[in-house]
């Protein structure tokens, strides 16, 4: 069962159940319209993400419901991995889920995310594969708890953050080859950064994203993830850890100056929230089994006046 009390809710209310009364009498009472979809989409972006309503305000007004609508489908595919107790389930509930963005793309889905997206998709020429991709990283985590090296992490990562970037791409109207390689770089070194930073919470869930290969070259073992203990061994493999990531991130950062002026603060703003999270986590001196590291509401003010008078500039 979810273990979400709000999303639990949202299943029950557009859920697989709700879909397989498609035709009848009360499903199409309760069919939104396009105005009304997008409502829902920001009502949910605003309710599950704090940041949400900041990060809009740096964007163009005509924008927004398209972000909203992006981060809806993000959302949901997220908790249809994450809020659900049962792996077979909630795989069963990512085909469904597959389904409803295969009937989006025909415009005949009737879920309120989707009938937001189906206008996005079409307003931007949105290929399929970066929410396709999306649902395969998360259907990954129902089978994959544990990566024997960095290699399948990384491609984990191509499917789990890189689509998100590249989709801002889109929304931007200027995915071309070289900012796309950019994106997937600052992408996969956010999705890093988030893993470091999520050690102890991932550990609780069962999942152990720091490559078996690192974790043996720096002599920490899994009895030591069951102990929760940090000491020098696990500071190493963090510190190793948390530089690859720093190195994703610098790798991207080009990626600000090379996009429309509209994105350049919000793209910033990700690019180096990063790496304040990675400097938390040193900060921290990498122990973050006693508390996740997060970076400061104060910290967050001033990385955006900061790139607000620079880019102004």
């Amino acid at each position: 069962m979810p273990t979400d009390e709000l999303f639990a809710d949202q299943l029950a209310q557009w859920g697989p159940e709700w879909a397989s009364n498609r035709g009848s009498n009360s499903h199409r009472v309760t069919r939104l319209s396009l105005a009304e979809s997008r409502r829902y989409c920001l009502t949910l972006a605003v309710s599950h993400y704090e940041n949400f309503t900041v990060a809009s305000r740096l964007l163009p007004k005509k924008l927004r419901p398209h972000f909203a609508a992006v981060y809806a489908y993000c959302r949901w595919s997220d908790d249809l991995a994450d809020e659900i107790d049962d792996p077979e389930q909630s795989l069963a509930l990512l085909d469904w889920w597959a389904t409803e963005l295969d009937r989006a793309y025909r415009s005949q889905s009737d879920h309120p995310v989707m009938i937001a997206l189906a206008e996005t998709i079409r307003e931007f020429d949105i290929p399929r594969e970066p929410f396709l991709d999306l649902l395969d990283a998360f259907r990954q985590d129902q089978t994959t708890v544990r990566y024997a090296t960095f290699e399948p992490l990384s491609d984990y990562c191509r499917r789990s953050a890189n689509p998100v970037g590249r989709l801002v791409l889109y929304l931007g109207r200027c995915a071309d080859p070289q900012r796309l390689e950019l994106s997937d770089a600052v992408c996969t070194g956010l999705q890093l950064a988030n893993f470091w930073q999520d050690v102890a919470e991932d550990w609780d869930r069962g999942r152990i994203y720091l490559p078996e290969e690192d974790r043996q070259r720096f002599g920490y073992t899994e009895a030591d993830f069951s102990r929760r203990e940090c000491n020098e061994p696990f500071r190493q493999l963090m510190a190793f850890e948390v530089d690859r990531a720093e190195e994703y991130l610098r790798r991207g950062e080009p990626l600000i100056d090379l996009l429309p002026r509209e994105l350049r603060l919000p793209v910033a703003l990700f690019v180096h929230g990063g790496l304040a999270v990675l400097d938390e986590i040193r900060c921290a001196r990498f122990d973050v089994w006693t508390g996740r590291p997060k970076v400061s509401k104060w910290r967050k003010l001033k990385l955006v006046g900061q790139w607000w008078w620079k880019l102004k500039n």
